[in-house]
C-alpha cells in the first residue's frame, strides 16, 4: 500500500471501518504509518487514539475486535477503507454503529418489504392480506408458497416474461410471510446458502 501521509499536517488518515458482510459502516478513526503496520501485523484495526496520544487497538478494553478482512486506499492515497469482522457493538456507546444503527444484513427491497410484514404481525391492520393470511395458520401459508411455486412453474415453461416475473414474485412474497411465521428471517436462509459454498 503506498499512503501519503505528508498530506495530514499531523500524519493521521481517516480510516473507515465497515462491517466486510453486511457492508454497514461501523466507524471513523484515524491511522498513523504505526497504526496501520500493527493493524497488518496482528490482524485488528488499531487506530493513533488523539486523545490518548498512543496507538489503541480498537476492542482492547471491551473485547468487541475489529478483525481485518481486507484494507483498500482511495484514489488519493490518503483515505483507507478497512473491512472487518465485528466481534460485538462497534460503538462505546454499546451500539452496531457509531451512528446508531443496526448492523444487519440488507437486501434492498426485499428487506423493505420483510420489515412491512413483521410490521403487519406486530401490528395488525383491517383488510391486511397479510393478516388474513397469518390468521389461517402456517398450513394456509405453506400451501399459498406451494400454490405460487408451481404457478411459477408452470410460467416458466411458456413465453410470456410478464406473467413469469409476476408469479415468481408472488412466490417471494409468500416465502417471505412464511419465512415470518416460522420465526425466521431471509438473512437466515442467506447463511444457509453461504455455508454451502464455502
Amino acid at each position: 500500500m503506498k499512503l501519503n501521509f505528508e498530506k495530514s499536517k499531523d500524519g493521521l488518515l481517516p480510516a473507515i471501518v465497515q462491517d466486510a458482510t453486511t457492508q454497514k459502516v461501523l466507524m471513523l478513526g484515524y491511522m498513523n504509518a504505526e497504526a496501520v503496520a500493527k493493524t497488518q501485523q496482528i490482524g485488528r484495526v488499531t487506530f493513533f487514539s488523539r486523545s490518548k496520544n498512543r496507538l489503541w487497538t480498537k476492542g482492547e478494553e471491551s473485547g468487541h475486535f475489529l478483525e481485518v478482512v481486507k484494507i483498500q486506499v482511495d484514489c488519493d492515497n490518503d483515505t483507507l477503507l478497512i473491512q472487518a469482522r465485528p466481534l460485538g457493538p462497534t460503538c462505546h456507546k454499546g451500539t452496531d454503529t457509531c451512528w446508531g444503527g443496526e448492523n444487519r444484513v440488507q437486501y434492498g427491497f426485499l428487506s423493505q418489504l420483510e420489515t412491512t410484514i413483521a410490521d403487519r404481525v406486530a401490528n395488525p391492520k383491517a383488510g391486511s392480506y397479510i393478516n388474513s393470511l397469518m390468521e389461517k395458520g402456517i398450513n394456509k401459508i405453506a400451501q399459498k408458497v406451494g400454490e405460487e411455486a408451481v404457478e411459477t412453474v408452470i410460467e416458466a415453461k411458456d413465453q410470456n416474461t410478464a406473467l413469469f416475473l409476476n408469479e415468481s414474485a408472488d412466490l417471494l412474497f409468500h416465502l417471505l410471510i412464511l419465512l415470518n411465521a416460522k420465526g425466521h428471517r431471509l438473512e437466515d436462509v442467506v447463511r444457509v446458502l453461504e455455508a454451502r459454498s464455502a
